[in-house]
């Protein structure tokens, strides 16, 4: 049965969570936003996931850079500044006693329409800013088994149709991959870009280990992932060599290991790719990049002010 990199246990705590929605705390069951909001009529927005670790949200500057950056390339006013976002966030962790296990989504949209439109002038009000907070740890089965993927015929596209730098609520390309991969019998959906190349997966970015060396897309055609560029930075500080680049599927089926990155699960090694086994799970170097990433998330906790992970 396939499963996915996002399962988890289900933690009964999360029924009795607080989300922050523009400004104010609701319980779970009470936190709605309107049915003219541009985030449910458009999925017009962005959004951030992150990891809290010893009561600090991980890498939380690479995020908020990407969500500014985001925000601008499609004229969204935040309406707030990264301290307020940073306070915000703190204070919706505080008010549900988080502080390890925990994985937040931070959405914004630009707020509710006076009609289901997409032109962005008939919005009437400020964004609208939503922090959901769980407890929730990815299976550790995920971790130790690994994932099967499938590549399908669904592509990363240029950047002049929608580019895929945005890290948008408009995910139907990704969607459309997973419901491939999920009926193939797969965990997760490897996509090629338009040449032909391997790119990403459909919510995660992919690398093969070949000879002593990690590989990964050139970055032309997928998200600008934050744990994709600390594990290559992993990498660089460790003297592994690591390359963006072309290749082929061929050259995926070739590689001695393979692995998947992203917030919520760090890396994660892949057994199986189109029917293709991949050796060992976890490898030498999945298992050598697990423990580089896991010192930068400590190293990143302690620099915020947080407890040290062990």
């Amino acid at each position: 049965m396939s499963t996915s990199i996002h399962d988890f246990h289900d933690d009964p705590r999360n029924a009795g969570i607080l989300i922050w929605i523009n400004g104010a705390l609701k319980p779970r069951a009470e936190a709605v936003v309107s049915v003219f909001d541009s985030g449910f009529v458009l999925g017009d927005g962005v959004w951030e996931g992150l990891r809290v670790h010893g009561g600090q949200p991980v890498f939380l500057d690479a995020h908020l850079d990407r969500l500014f950056e985001g925000a601008r390339a499609i004229a969204l006013d935040i309406g707030m500044d990264r301290g307020q976002l940073t306070a915000a966030i703190m204070e919706t962790l505080a008010a549900n006693g988080m502080d390890e296990g925990v994985h937040l989504r931070l959405m914004v949209t630009r707020g509710v329409k006076r009609t289901p439109y997409q032109d962005p002038r008939v919005t009437v009000g400020p964004a609208t800013v939503v922090i959901i907070p769980e407890f929730k740890n990815a299976k550790p089965e995920t971790l130790s088994t690994g994932l099967k993927l499938f590549t399908v015929h669904v592509r990363r596209g240029f950047p002049d149709v929608q580019d895929p730098k945005l890290n948008s609520h408009s995910k139907l390309n990704c969607i459309t991959a997973c419901i491939q991969a999920t009926a193939a019998g797969a965990d997760e959906g490897l996509m090629l870009d338009p040449h032909g190349f391997v790119a990403t997966c459909n919510s995660t970015h992919f690398f093969i280990v070949r000879k002593g060396e990690v590989w990964t897309s050139t970055g032309d055609y997928c998200l600008g992932g934050i744990t994709r560029a600390n594990v290559l930075r992993a990498c660089r500080d460790a003297g592994i060599p690591a390359f963006e680049k072309n290749f082929s599927l061929t050259e995926v089926y070739g590689a001695d290991e393979a692995f998947v990155t992203g917030t919520f699960a760090g890396v994660v090694p892949v057994r199986e790719i189109d029917g293709r086994p991949m050796g060992a799970v976890p490898g030498p170097m999945v298992q050598r990049l697990q423990g580089l990433y896991r010192e930068m998330v400590a190293r990143d906790v302690a620099f915020r002010g947080g407890v040290r992970l062990a």
